[in-house]
């Protein structure tokens, strides 16, 4: 996964467990795209800090992700719906006995998540 695509990812689940200067520094670097030297300018921090903030960031969010799991048990469910949905598409073109299975499998996955 392409790092910044991850980062967003992370943040959307996990955001709102930092401060809200981390949370100002990481919205404008990983969602507005500005540069380090853009951000300590309008922070009035050095570069080395708003690096540090970053780092910091990315390694709080990526351990709750670790010890939570919220991102896999989303794309777990989100892989599982998606199955759902091509199972009960499928069954307008099945026969009675076939039917009974497909319901079962659906039945199963509704189960599951």
């Amino acid at each position: 996964m392409e790092k910044i695509v991850e980062q967003g990812i992370l943040y959307d689940f996990y955001g709102p467990l930092l401060n809200d200067h981390q949370k100002d520094i990481y919205e404008a670097y990983v969602y507005d795209n500005m540069s380090l030297s853009e951000l300590a300018s309008e922070q009035g921090v050095s570069r080395q800090a708003v690096h540090d903030i970053i780092k910091r960031c990315d390694a709080l969010l990526k351990g709750y992700e670790e010890k939570l799991g919220l991102v896999k048990r989303f794309n777990v469910s989100k892989d599982k719906l998606i199955r759902l949905k091509s199972l009960i598409d499928d069954m307008t073109d099945i026969n009675e006995d076939s039917h009974k299975e497909m319901t079962d499998m659906i039945n199963g996955l509704i189960d599951e998540i």
